[in-house]
């Protein structure tokens, strides 16, 4: 089956479990007869087609209008990465440019929560509906949890980095999360790693399907490494991105190669039906001399150094009058219909990243040059110069800069996690104030749930 057959299925597939979701809830009410096309929750396990079904529901959120492009868009704007086209007309996306995100803004609160929670539910229910299945085949319903686990991590992964402590919610019945408090951070973060440990375990290596658009187990141990990079966990940092770079399964293509949909690069990357990016459609336009609605900073455009490959292969610049605007071009498409990009989710170089950062981290100075060295030579640059510790560090962030910008608000984690972020923001915002480092809580899910607390200076 092809990948534009399976994304098709995909959104098909989404309403199947989405029906079952609002079914289950309604069921603790009122005892209603399912329509002929609708399956209770439970039934969905029963067979391994339509459980297979269940799960792939949830890569639909990311193959529609969800939140995929915002957990970009959010962070990107909040740091010194993207801007905004239409920030002044826009009040939503204006007060995260301006760093001054209300706890009423709805993008906040459709994007970055409510669509999340949507998908740990469909986790949830998948893990209660798997694990409690007697009819499934052993190895696919394995897989399936793994899969599952995954997406409950990932999306943890977001809600924590933007929020702080978030209601950690690990059940399908709404009727025991819907009060649930705010969990301490450390709790969430043992959760995603937890999860992810799980994942890992269940999936396999090998890929379902042709282009790595379904979650595999080295997706499973990159987000692992992310996690304990971020935790400051720096030998479980290593040891899980060695297990990506050393599979034999991913290599570093050219700049101007590591977005294609087959790309050698990719770990992992959500389909689309249409062979574009979310990314691509709001950093491209159909017109060669046209502003897109998200751009560039000038500061990460002059960040290259002299000669990298990335700088030619992904900015280039319109000019208008006296102003120039630096346009990502990491994706190259603006629209397709049968074009040669996804949305790339996990890739390699991030992992060589992570790597010498850890080891950087715990003295490894000749192993973190390593990586760092992998990541240049791709660039087309000479091996780093850095010695020291603190240089090497040093140079790990700025290569993280120009390697991951606009991607999945790397940079906006980056600064907070290493403790940068009052030193570089308040630099370029003049109303900047630490507590804007974590977003509000939205102000409707406050009103539904009055165990919530908001974060400090909302």
């Amino acid at each position: 089956m092809s990948d534009k057959t399976n994304t098709l299925k995909y959104i098909t597939l989404a309403l199947l479990l989405i029906n079952s979701l609002l079914f289950s809830s309604c069921e603790k009410f009122v005892d209603i007869d399912k329509a002929p096309n609708q399956l209770p929750a439970a039934d969905a396990f029963k067979e391994d087609g339509t459980a297979t079904s269940a799960v792939l529901a949830m890569y639909s959120y990311y193959n529609t209008s969800g939140s995929l492009p915002y957990l970009t868009f959010a962070g990107g704007i909040e740091a010194d990465d993207i801007l905004y086209t239409y920030a002044t007309s826009t009040p939503t996306m204006n007060e995260f440019q301006q760093s001054v995100v209300s706890p009423g803004n709805g993008t906040l609160t459709s994007y970055l929560w409510i669509y999340p929670y949507g998908v740990i539910r469909q986790a949830n229910l998948a893990i209660e509906g798997l694990k409690a299945s007697t009819t499934l085949t052993p190895s696919l319903q394995t897989q399936l949890l793994g899969e599952a686990y995954f997406f409950r991590a990932f999306n943890y992964f977001y809600l924590v980095n933007y929020f702080g402590a978030v209601p950690l919610v690990l059940s399908s019945d709404v009727m025991e999360t819907g009060s649930l408090p705010r969990t301490g951070v450390d709790s969430v973060w043992a959760q995603i790693i937890s999860d992810l440990k799980t994942a890992e375990a269940s999936l396999p290596a090998a890929y379902t399907g042709t282009l790595r658009t379904r979650v595999n187990k080295y997706a499973a141990s990159a987000l692992l490494a992310r996690a304990y990079l971020y935790r400051e966990d720096w030998q479980n940092a290593i040891t899980y991105s060695t297990e990506v770079i050393g599979a034999g399964t991913y290599s570093l293509p050219v700049p101007d190669s590591a977005f294609l949909n087959v790309s050698n690069e990719v770990i992992l990357q959500y389909g689309t039906t249409t062979g574009y990016s979310f990314m691509g459609s709001n950093y491209r336009t159909s017109s060669s001399t046209g502003i897109p609605n998200y751009y560039l900073y000038p500061s990460t455009a002059s960040a290259f150094d002299s000669g990298d490959k990335r700088r030619t292969a992904w900015v280039d610049s319109v000019i208008s009058g006296t102003t120039t605007t630096y346009r990502i071009n990491k994706y190259k498409l603006a629209t397709a219909t049968a074009g040669n990009e996804y949305n790339v989710i996990l890739r390699l170089a991030e992992q060589y990243l992570i790597r010498a950062e850890a080891n950087a981290q715990l003295k490894n100075l000749d192993a973190a040059a390593a990586d760092l060295n992998a990541v240049r030579t791709r660039a087309g640059l000479d091996n780093t110069t850095a010695a020291t510790q603190d240089a090497l560090l040093a140079a790990v962030a700025k290569e993280r800069k120009v390697e991951l910008f606009g991607e999945f608000a790397h940079r906006w984690f980056d600064l907070k996690r290493t403790g940068k972020v009052n030193e570089v923001i308040s630099a370029i915002k003049s109303n900047w104030v630490s507590t804007a480092a974590l977003l509000p809580i939205p102000a409707t899910e406050i009103a539904k749930n009055k165990a919530l607390k908001q974060n400090d200076g909302y």
